[in-house]
């Protein structure tokens, strides 16, 4: 603001990986993701948002990942914190909308970045977990198994063209095994949901 006088665009984009089931996590573990995944990306929307609607409106894009729809185990808190912030956005963006100001979610698959080999933390592992799926990750972070299939380069190529796209995308996957994995759950979730049609009804008040 002091440099430009206005902030046309945020590219929210704080977050790392935790692995680990539900139990093998500390407090701390717990308290540190759900701040930067979280608070953090809300914060910030919080703090732009004023500045935006003053100007007569703004991008916000907010960093979350495929993870976001899609949950795995071995990932609890990390799921909770970008399942959250796609809930938080989603509303938000709805909120804004009558001041010019737009939102996208954008969810990644797996990238050739630190995210997998850098900057994941993992949780004090319990051997009882050993050789089930929630131990799985770590095959996934052993870059001898191969590296992710993104390209943080053209996914960054493809963040930067929605910023004049009107209307904007609410959500802008990266990757097309995460798009896949996104479909297949969305329409597993479709399906659960439109089978309790009569389970539903059983609690409304009868007129």
């Amino acid at each position: 603001m002091a440099k430009h006088g206005r902030i046309d665009v945020l590219i929210n984009n704080a977050g790392y990986g935790l692995f680990g089931a539900a139990e093998e996590l500390s407090d701390q573990d717990i308290d540190q993701i759900l701040q930067t995944d979280l608070v953090g990306s809300v914060q910030m929307i919080r703090s732009l948002i004023p500045v935006m609607r003053k100007q007569g409106g703004g991008r916000l894009i907010q960093i979350s990942s495929y993870g976001g729809q899609v949950a795995f185990p071995g990932n609890s808190l990390y799921h909770a914190a970008k399942f959250g912030i796609e809930g938080f956005v989603e509303s938000v963006a709805q909120e804004v909308a009558p001041f010019n100001i737009s939102a996208t979610i954008v969810e990644p698959g797996g990238a050739r970045t630190e995210f997998r080999y850098g900057s994941a933390h993992v949780a004090k592992l319990m051997p009882e977990y050993d050789g089930t799926p929630t131990h799985a990750f770590l095959k996934m972070l052993d870059p001898a198994n191969g590296l992710a299939p993104g390209d943080p380069d053209k996914m960054a190529a493809r963040i930067i063209e929605t910023v004049d796209q009107k209307p904007a995308p609410l959500h802008l996957v990266l990757d097309s095994r995460a798009r896949q994995a996104t479909i297949e759950r969305l329409t597993e979730r479709l399906k659960e949901y439109q089978g309790q049609a009569e389970v539903a009804k059983s609690t409304d008040i009868e007129d």
